[in-house]
C-alpha cells in the first residue's frame, strides 16, 4: 500500500507511483469538505477526489483507498456526503477514525463518537458499493491493512 500526498493532481507524478503497481492506492480525505480549509490548509477537498479518481483512471486494477477523521464538528450527514463523494469517483476502500488532537497546537475534538455511529458509517459504505471498509474509534489510514484488503478482494 502506498500513502500518496496530492501531488497538485499531476498526471505524471500519479502515473509514476502507479507504474510501481501499488497493491493499494490511498490519498486520504482527511474530513468534510467544509472543514478542510481549517484542518487541511495546504490540501484541496475536491482535488483530493480528482487524484483518486485519476489514479483509478490511469490503472483500473488498482484499489483505491481513502481515509478521514471524525470528531471535528462535521454531522454525521456531512460524514455521509464524504462517503458518497468518494464511492462516486470509484474509491473501493473506506476508513474513518476518531480524531484526537495531537498537540494543543492542533484543532481541539469537538465530540467523540459513539462506537455505534461508526458502525453505521461502514455498513452504509458498504451498502453504497465499498468493497471494504473499517470505521471506529481507533481505526488509523492503514488499520490492519492486510486484512481489509483481503476483505476487498473477495
Amino acid at each position: 500500500e502506498v500513502l500518496t500526498p496530492d501531488f497538485h493532481a499531476r498526471r505524471d507524478c500519479l502515473e509514476t507511483v502507479l507504474a510501481a503497481e501499488p497493491n493499494v492506492f490511498n490519498h486520504n480525505i482527511e474530513t468534510t469538505e467544509k472543514l478542510h480549509r481549517e484542518v487541511r490548509p495546504q490540501g484541496n477537498y475536491r482535488r483530493t477526489l480528482e487524484v483518486l479518481r485519476l489514479a483509478k483512471s490511469i490503472s483500473p486494477q488498482v484499489t483505491t483507498k481513502s481515509g478521514m477523521m471524525v470528531g471535528m464538528g462535521e454531522t454525521a450527514d456531512e460524514t455521509r456526503t464524504v462517503i458518497d463523494d468518494l464511492r462516486g469517483i470509484g474509491c473501493d476502500i473506506l476508513t474513518i477514525g476518531q480524531y484526537l488532537q495531537p498537540s494543543k497546537t492542533h484543532l481541539p475534538v469537538k465530540e467523540y463518537v459513539h462506537p455505534d455511529t461508526f458502525k453505521s458509517f461502514e455498513d452504509y459504505a458498504l451498502s453504497i458499493g465499498f468493497r471494504a471498509a473499517a470505521c471506529g474509534p481507533f481505526v488509523r489510514s492503514s488499520y490492519q491493512a492486510e486484512a481489509v484488503l483481503e476483505h476487498a478482494q473477495h
